[in-house]
């Protein structure tokens, strides 16, 4: 019996040391939650169009006037610097993943997504209610110009005065399902622009000799573009910016949503909206004088980019040339009435 048990002993004692030294795993029972994901190869295309051409609109492709100084095609916005896609999957959890522009390999969750793709590399557009591919859009920041208090051709002086959007584009895929397998599947996407440019000329029959500096305003824009369908907001804003003295007068290239409540991509129906144009210069010897335009006809006919001219603009001598010779002070900026920025809150 010693004999028997002797044997034993350093057996269960073999047993033990294996046991004990063995690292403890926890089982896993979810084997479903490490099957393979949903591979899928985003491949973005872009629309670089700066204007959209609506039915009676001018075809300014072809229609280019070589005054205006430039080409047609140096206004088409660049390929952006990145790609946002926002996931909502069918039970309500949302995902959110930035890639290369043209798009990279993604991995989704089995399931119903609808998809949204903008653009990320956006400063002064502000993206709001995301948290539903319904509510979705971008709106840009408040901007103030002490000096300026509205366009007497929109109705009231309340708009909100706001800084230009950066260039945006948006694509919206309403329903993808994603599988679990092993193969990649392909998804092709074609980014729309939703932000688009007015080329706004200011041409001076008399006086622009005494201009230093120049800035505008754009009213009755819209405020907002929903990300999922391209439709405008119903409420108008003022855009401020800034321009550049030119050869012929006054010159600015404005970023826009386009017109307010607009059905993207077509413009069937034109509601009674009017649409104001502001300069505001400051001459060479210190003055500032402001002019306002209307210019409903042609911003309805472009709702969405495209080319605004008012003509015949003055600066009278005695305006140019009071206080002295009209050169003597040395203006580089709008000192006090300098616009400002209100940061995101």
């Amino acid at each position: 019996m010693k004999r028997y048990a002797t044997r034993y002993i350093p057996l269960l004692a073999g047993v033990l040391a294996v046991t004990t030294a063995c690292e403890h795993k926890e089982l896993c029972f979810d084997h479903d939650e490490h099957a393979p994901k949903s591979a899928v190869h985003i491949q973005a295309e872009y629309e670089q169009e700066w204007e959209l051409m609506c039915e009676g609109g001018t075809d300014w492709e072809n229609e280019w006037k070589e005054e205006f100084g430039m080409e047609y095609d140096e206004l088409r916005p660049d390929v952006p610097g990145g790609l946002r896609i926002q996931l909502y999957h069918e039970d309500g959890i949302n995902n959110m993943l930035n890639v290369a522009p043209e798009g990279e390999v993604v991995q989704m969750r089995p399931g119903n997504h609808s998809v949204l793709l903008y653009n990320n590399d956006t400063e002064s557009i502000v993206f709001d209610d995301m948290d539903s591919y319904a509510s979705a859009k971008a709106t840009t920041r408040t901007r103030t110009r002490a000096s300026y208090f509205g366009s007497p051709y929109t109705e009231g002086s309340d708009e909100n005065t706001v800084t230009e959007p950066d260039i945006l584009y948006g694509s919206y895929i309403e329903s993808y399902t994603a599988e679990r397998k092993l193969e990649t599947d392909e998804l092709p996407v074609t980014m729309h622009p939703l932000v688009f440019r007015y080329l706004v000329r200011y041409e001076f029959k008399h006086g622009l000799e005494y201009v230093a500096l120049a800035r505008g305003a754009l009213a009755g824009m819209a405020g907002a573009v929903w990300l999922n369908s391209g439709r405008t907001a119903d409420e108008p804003a003022t855009i401020l910016y800034d321009c550049t003295v030119e050869d012929y007068g006054v010159q600015a290239c404005v970023h826009s949503f386009g017109v307010p409540d607009y059905p993207n991509p077509l413009y069937t129906t034109r509601a009674e909206r009017n649409y104001g144009l502001n300069l505001e210069v400051r001459l060479k010897n210190g003055n500032t004088m402001s002019f306002d335009f209307d210019v409903t006809d042609q911003v309805a006919a472009q709702p969405q980019g495209g080319v605004i001219v008012v003509r015949d603009i003055e600066i009278p001598d005695e305006k140019g040339m009071e206080g002295g010779s009209g050169f003597d002070v040395d203006i580089d900026d709008w000192g006090d009435y300098e616009d400002i920025e209100l940061p995101l809150q």
